[in-house]
């Protein structure tokens, strides 16, 4: 009785404590160092985003520039000799010119090129975030794998537990036959050295537990003492992959760059304003009669339309829709092999069903055959090496029947992984 309350009572705890699978996938997704990369990824589009903005603000060029000339513009020499009897120095411009100035520029129509810049832009984050959340997602099956193996071996071990047990039985009652003198000593030290081999047995199941449940807790950045056996997954419709939403996201990349290609077409007007302190100005034939420093501005309007662009404008628009294509041909291919899969995991379920809707009736069967061996032994009918075969069939059994539960449960979550439902 105290033994029933002291299993209950662990029971309760671990139930307690344990963590689902859920729970530890998302711990993992939250754990996982390439979760950051969300943050960062969304950071470095806001700013490229605001840079191609910021083609609409006034630009601003500030200049200075000497120069040296080797021919300027000059009066004709009958004109410098009427002008010098006129009393008139005409020195001309110097050949060493000098300015200080300031060029603003303002973009009034740009074809509508800065806005498909920063659709692309945003397109380009865009797939940098469903490509990560492609790596993220691998992290599930990660856990997937440890997670069961957990379960596995707790089944193993809650195994082994019951066959030390049986053998412990077996150990007592034989005990008692070798003080009767119905039982020979090398029996009992046969079934006491089974026993302390899966007691050995146990050792190695607890040392890989301990090390899957470090690497679990170490991947989940919490820590896994125990987990649950999750329900049986639900049969799955349709699939939810994020490989495929990355796909979505190129295509829409592509056609972002479709309409940047587009834009570049079209011509910009703008309109500008120069101005500048140096020397000489614009006033050519003032400047020539002195050589003073004077302030000089400029304002205009200005079209400009990129013809080069016609040139390369056939093939870029075909490279995108190469893009487009090998896209679509990355769906088709992941839709085919992933329809693979879904195929050999539902088949693996149904078999794993098939085989354990004969476990029970194994488990009883081989029950019997142990029990009638154990009668047997105490009649003196068969030996020990008997009995150990009956327990060692029985105990296989049950191995057996927990290993295709546990399979098929797997399977059932990798059919879920698979869909993404």
């Amino acid at each position: 009785m105290k033994r029933l309350l002291f299993i209950i009572s662990v029971c309760m705890t671990l139930s307690a404590t344990a963590q689902t699978l859920e729970e530890c996938q998302r711990a993992a997704e939250r754990n996982y160092p390439l979760i950051a990369q969300h943050d960062l990824i969304a950071g470095t589009t806001d700013l490229t985003v605001a840079n191609i903005q910021k083609g609409w603000l006034p630009q601003l060029t500030a200049t200075a520039q000497a120069t040296y000339q080797s021919a300027v513009p000059a009066w004709p020499n009958e004109m410098e000799g009427l002008m010098q009897q006129m009393g008139i120095d005409m020195k001309g411009l110097a050949k060493d010119q000098y300015r200080v100035g300031l060029d603003l520029q303002q973009t009034v129509f740009d074809g509508g090129a800065i806005s498909a810049q920063k659709r692309v832009a945003r397109e380009q984050g865009a797939v940098q975030q469903a490509q990560l959340d492609v790596d993220l997602y691998r992290v599930r099956q990660r856990v997937n794998e440890m997670y069961f193996g957990l379960l596995l071996l707790d089944d193993q071990i809650s195994l082994n537990n019951d066959l030390q047990e049986q053998l412990a039985a077996s150990e007592k009652k034989l005990t008692s036959m070798v003080k009767h003198g119905t039982a020979a000593q090398c029996d009992l030290s046969n079934v006491s050295a089974e026993r302390l081999n899966v007691v050995q047995q146990r050792t190695t199941l607890e040392s890989q537990r301990r090390v899957l449940a470090a690497m679990l807790s170490t991947f989940c950045g919490i820590e896994v003492n125990h987990v649950t056996k999750p329900a049986a997954a639900d049969d799955v419709s349709g699939n939810n992959r994020p490989e495929l939403r990355l796909i979505d996201s190129q295509l829409r990349l592509a056609d972002a760059q479709d309409r940047a290609l587009k834009a570049a077409l079209l011509p910009r007007l703008g309109v500008f304003a120069q101005g500048y302190y140096g020397y000489p100005g614009y006033n050519m034939f003032k400047d020539m009669m002195g050589r003073n420093w004077s302030w000089n501005g400029m304002v205009g309007a200005r079209l400009t339309w990129n013809i080069g662009a016609l040139y390369t404008h056939h093939n870029d628009k075909a490279k995108v829709q190469l893009q487009r294509e090998m896209a679509q041909n990355q769906r088709e291919v992941f839709l085919f092999n992933n329809r693979l899969e879904q195929m050999q995991q539902t088949e693996a379920i149904d078999r794993y069903r098939s085989l354990m809707a004969q476990d029970e009736e194994i488990i009883t069967l081989r029950q019997q055959v142990r029990k009638a061996a154990e009668s047997k032994l105490s009649h003196g009918i068969i030996d020990v090496n008997d009995l150990l075969r009956d327990i060692n069939n029985e105990n296989a059994a049950r191995v057996q029947q927990s290993i295709h539960e546990i399979e098929m449960l797997k399977q059932m979550y990798d059919l879920k992984y698979t869909t993404n439902n």
